[in-house]
């Protein structure tokens, strides 16, 4: 029987993988990701600017750092990252329609523009 994951310990597991090696970009996106599961925002944030830094073509981490802006209330440059995330290839409209980090940005018309490009023509 699987026992439950313990993300403090997961954290400072991987905490400890990139302190000996700060560019090992998977464990900077899964720190990234711990971090604000468990509500550290501004841990979650840097991890995500920091992967952005390391792998700039990268759409998943343009997209992640636009989540982690939308949750810091920072809603113009998370607008700029997911606009950036779409111009790199993402297009998981469906996850963007639903994804709870981006709820700050859901009525914004610049959010609403950037659904309708990915939205297919009819």
């Amino acid at each position: 029987m699987a026992k439950p994951s313990d993300p403090e310990f997961e954290i400072a597991f991987f905490e400890s993988v990139l302190k000996r090696d700060a560019t090992y970009t998977d464990v900077v996106e899964i720190l990234g990701g711990l971090y604000t599961k468990q509500g550290r925002i501004a841990d979650g944030l840097r991890m995500d600017r920091k992967l952005v830094k390391l792998l700039p073509a990268n759409a998943t981490a343009h997209y992640n750092l636009a989540c982690s802006l939308a949750l810091s209330k920072r809603a113009a440059d998370a607008l700029r990252s997911l606009r950036q995330a779409i111009e790199l290839g993402y297009d998981d409209l469906d996850w963007m329609q639903q994804d709870p980090d981006l709820e700050a940005l859901k009525e914004r018309p610049e959010f609403l523009s950037l659904l309708a490009q990915l939205k297919p023509q009819s």
